[in-house]
């Protein structure tokens, strides 16, 4: 991510020498499609990563649920054996 926004930068900074210098419309072109694909590929990138995390989050969401499930079918395991040693008084 770093390198993407070096290289957005650089862009940046040859477009202002661009408007001091007047280096000519092919370089303008030229820099205009750079910033662009540049940019795209920042946005696929952080759109990736987005929902990397997010599975990531519902991954460790599931994680927890399986472990609470576990906990409650072992408890309801331990109750079950204790109702069934204690003698029904009538």
């Amino acid at each position: 991510m770093l390198v993407w926004c070096g290289i957005l930068f650089t862009l940046g900074i040859l477009a202002f020498m661009d408007s001091l210098f007047n280096y000519g419309e092919i370089f303008r072109q030229v820099n205009s499609v750079l910033f662009m694909l540049v940019s795209l590929g920042l946005l696929v990138r952080t759109t990736t990563k987005i929902r990397a995390r997010s599975t990531e989050r519902y991954l460790e969401r599931i994680n927890t649920l399986e472990e609470q499930v576990s906990a409650l079918q072992q408890t309801g395991h331990k109750d079950r054996e204790r109702n069934q040693r204690t003698p029904v008084a009538l």
